[in-house]
């Protein structure tokens, strides 16, 4: 089942601050993308905006994708800082949230039901941080079946929502810190710092095979991308 057509997204609002020459040539906008949307869909939204605000169309693009069910820093770049949009998308990335013990999606998120639930009377609170500690540095990591990875030109999510199997490539990845922020069984609450390209929902099912048990990622909030905060976000408000 699919529980995204269920969601009740928040607004999306922007409010143009800059002049049309601005935005062309070039502005780095810092975005808190609410529940809800897709990334596409705030980049659309702004663009819109700036479209129905100058009665022109502009270049615009985001800087890493962030899940309709993720919240927090989405950069979007406008003009000619497009061209820096490979450079910021390699930035590490910071991200919090938490994950469920003891059950698992077919998904690794709540996107989908509970497929599976698993034991947790044996986690302590020490198999817990050593199983973070475990995690830190170079690792390899498969992506979630439901994801925009592409095989033999397809999308992945397009053959799992098609009920095929595929087999998708574990990737290198780096863990930079994988801090655990509060344990209340059977949420886990983590902060995590990590490499371009890494899926925290597959961290969220990897999680919990190293417990013995199962996980799934039921928040996530991505707090830095490099040096851009999102305490820095930029100001948001326009309805139209």
């Amino acid at each position: 089942m699919n529980k995204l057509a269920d969601i009740q997204t928040q607004p999306l609002n922007y409010e143009l601050t800059h002049s049309l020459a601005e935005y062309e040539a070039g502005k780095v906008l810092l975005i808190d993308k609410p529940y809800g949307w897709t990334s596409f869909q705030a980049v659309n939204k702004i663009k819109y905006a700036i479209k129905h605000q100058f009665k022109k169309i502009i270049k615009i693009g985001h800087a890493g994708t962030l899940d309709p069910l993720a919240t927090g820093l989405l950069i979007v770049c406008t003009g000619k800082a497009t061209k820096t949009i490979d450079q910021i998308q390699a930035l590490p990335k910071e991200y919090t949230g938490t994950f469920f013990l003891g059950a698992t999606t077919p998904c690794f998120d709540l996107e989908k039901e509970v497929d599976a639930t698993y034991p947790t009377e044996h986690i302590t609170n020490k198999l817990i941080y050593q199983a973070a500690k475990d995690f830190e540095g170079d690792i390899m990591q498969t992506p979630p079946v439901f994801s925009a990875v592409k095989i033999n030109g397809k999308r992945a999510y397009d053959y799992a929502r098609a009920g095929q199997e595929v087999e998708i490539k574990a990737k290198p990845i780096t863990i930079y810190s994988f801090e655990v922020t509060k344990i209340e069984m059977p949420l886990l609450h983590f902060k995590i710092k990590c490499s371009k390209g890494t899926y925290i929902r597959s961290i969220a099912r990897d999680f919990g095979l190293a417990l013995n048990s199962g996980a799934h990622l039921t928040s996530l909030r991505r707090t830095m991308i490099g040096e851009y905060n999102l305490s820095n976000v930029t100001n948001i408000k326009v309805d139209i």
